[in-house]
């Protein structure tokens, strides 16, 4: 009977903590579609067009231009960058190229993806994909991990008949994110989040909180500070061992005296 109460406790004890881990691992709710998603895209760095994880941006251009976009990550963000480009109806093969850059304006590796990909002569689109690495709360500088900011995706052609340069195309961008969680938790956290801007905004408001890219703005702040589901589980594994010492020794000093041994006496 004893067992079994110690069985229970461990399996409730699991329960409850598998329920934080599980809604860490699920992906980020998606924005609603309104009227208000970008239709156009940046020249460069400094004019990207902003749009937040789960809208869809578009935008018309021609092959031969940069398309410019950013978004915000955060700590234990997975994001993914998706694009489709549609090409004119007639045109000759043609490659296009997905690249992602930090706050920094380091290009970032994807994990996995199509990030470059050849369009057959005639074919209507191209679809490019990349999947970063899971954002880290800090890193070492000589390092180029992903870290808590703002992310440049760049769209553009890298190779082409000339004939087919300024053709009309158009573009449709999309970032999504999977929230990994402590399981990508890590010692530390930034001063400050790799935002455009954020410098100046400390300068006037050493008290502010929320890092600011022209209108983008988190209502809840950016992640920092040392906790994260990671604590949790290493709580669960505690309680667990403790547990685990207990069951061992129930099972070990048995049902008392033996039969056997004689009374003191």
């Amino acid at each position: 009977m004893r067992i079994t109460r110690v069985l229970g406790a461990a399996l409730l004890a699991l329960g409850l903590a598998a329920g934080p881990a599980a809604a860490d691992s699920s992906p980020s709710p998606s924005a609603s579609a309104d009227g208000d998603a970008p239709t156009r895209a940046g020249s460069s760095f400094r004019t990207a067009t902003e749009i937040e994880q789960g809208q869809r941006a578009t935008a018309s251009g021609s092959t031969g231009d940069y398309l410019y976009w950013s978004f915000p990550a955060d700590t234990g963000q997975r994001p993914t960058v998706t694009a489709t480009v549609k090409l004119p109806a007639t045109h000759g093969s043609e490659t296009w190229q997905l690249d992602v850059y930090d706050g920094l304006r380091r290009r970032q590796a994807c994990q996995y993806g199509a990030q470059t990909r050849t369009a057959a002569q005639g074919a209507a689109s191209v679809e490019l994909a990349c999947v970063l690495r899971t954002v880290r709360g800090w890193s070492e500088p000589w390092a180029d991990d992903p870290l808590p900011g703002t992310y440049y995706v760049r769209l553009t052609v890298v190779d082409l008949a000339a004939a087919d340069l300024g053709q009309p195309v158009d573009a449709e961008v999309r970032v999504d994110s999977k929230d990994i969680g402590g399981a990508a938790a890590v010692d530390g956290s930034l001063g400050k989040p790799l935002v455009p801007g954020i410098a100046a905004k400390s300068a006037q408001d050493d008290d502010a909180k929320t890092a600011v890219l022209s209108s983008f703005g988190r209502d809840d702040g950016w992640s920092s500070g040392w906790w994260s589901d990671r604590w949790v589980w290493t709580g669960v594994g505690a309680v667990l061992a403790a547990l685990a010492g207990i069951g061992g020794y129930v099972l070990t000093r048995g049902s008392g005296r033996p039969s056997r041994v004689p009374p003191n006496g």
